[in-house]
């Protein structure tokens, strides 16, 4: 039973992203650019409930990883011939140095853990408001590093010249590798003391469980995915540093508490269902034809106005989320008890 149960909450969210590939890979091709990014969010929004899901400690900083992983994937994976043209002030390494597209996004994986080990040291230590707020520092430094700092990646420009590697398949493959990971995660023995410190924290302690350890264990863990989701982003479409700032952490956390932030379930159905919305309001942001004859013009900043009053409703409304913070679990059908006496007929009730 307990098998099954486990086989259908890893099966669920990987067979939804499998459902919007298909889907994905039947549109037209101005339409399949959402589905892709709607499952590079998946991965991102993944990323981000491996350390806040089941540590229950909130993150403002977890877009630094992915930026830090597109920076890396980018700036290998240009060709070299390119890069004095693109990037003038690049160190001498990184100039002459190009790899391919698997390589990048596992030195990108790598780059997000290193990172997220190096702040974690120090910031695991932290818990409730001033957690969140030292990683938003740590967003701010990665962000003013990244613009200004032209040895190491173009600076205030747009990424040009990255390989477009990231189709439906490979960002549907990322996808279901990022839920893979969080799924044995979650159900190792440092998933289930970390959740332990999330639900009481005195009484994990006293069991022998190390909170400041089992954090930092997440947290790396994450940083790898979320770099891991950056290099798959910028073999997408062409970034730059304000790309992977404000709005998207603002629209990650967005998706996974519409979702439901405690489940590995909720982080796919919130990431999914509000970048469906998102693609939706952007697109009658710049008019959209309803029914061949409706046009829907909605004023730019549309998006973010919904998608913030959404997150207020959940929270005042559903605070657990859309999936209630749980795990897809499959119905319970109860056999009848043998020995239990047959229900009274009517005529005997009477």
């Amino acid at each position: 039973m307990r098998r099954a149960a486990a086989t259908a909450q890893l099966a669920a969210p990987v067979l939804l992203v499998v459902l919007a590939a298909l889907f994905g890979a039947v549109v037209s091709s101005s339409s399949q650019t959402y589905f892709i990014n709607a499952l590079v969010m998946v991965s991102i929004v993944v990323a981000l409930y491996i350390f806040v899901g089941n540590s229950g400690v909130v993150s403002f900083g977890h877009i630094s990883f992915v930026a830090l992983g597109a920076w890396t994937a980018g700036v290998l994976s240009v060709p070299a011939s390119e890069k004095p043209a693109i990037m003038p002030n690049l160190a001498g390494f990184l100039r002459h140095t190009t790899v391919g597209n698997v390589p990048s996004l596992a030195l990108a994986a790598g780059v997000g853990a290193i990172f997220a080990f190096a702040v974690g040291l120090a910031l695991m230590r932290l818990s409730g408001l001033a957690a969140g707020i030292a990683t938003f520092g740590v967003l701010e430094i990665v962000h003013n590093v990244l613009r200004y700092y032209e040895k190491i990646g173009p600076g205030l420009n747009t990424f040009s010249s990255v390989p477009e590697t990231t189709g439906i398949r490979q960002a549907a493959i990322a996808a279901v590798l990022a839920i893979c990971v969080a799924f044995a995660y979650q159900r190792s023995r440092y998933g289930r003391m970390l959740r332990a410190t999330r639900e009481d924290p005195a009484a994990a302690s006293a069991s022998g469980i190390s909170i400041y350890r089992q954090r930092l264990v997440a947290f790396v863990l994450s940083g790898a995915v979320a770099g891991f989701a950056g290099g798959i982003y910028v073999h997408l479409l062409p970034l730059n540093t304000e790309s992977l700032y404000l709005d998207l952490t603002f629209i990650t956390l967005a998706m996974l508490v519409i979702g439901g932030s405690s489940s590995l379930w909720g982080a796919v159905v919130g990431a999914l269902a509000v970048s469906a919305l998102d693609s939706f309001l952007a697109e009658a942001e710049n008019g959209l034809k309803l029914l061949g004859w409706f046009t829907l013009d909605l004023p730019a900043g549309t998006r973010v106005v919904v998608e913030g009053a959404l997150m207020a409703a959940i929270l005042i409304i559903k605070p657990s989320g859309i999936t209630g913070g749980r795990e897809f679990s499959l119905p319970r059908w109860r056999r009848p008890d043998r020995n239990s006496p047959a229900p009274a007929s009517p005529s005997e009730t009477a």
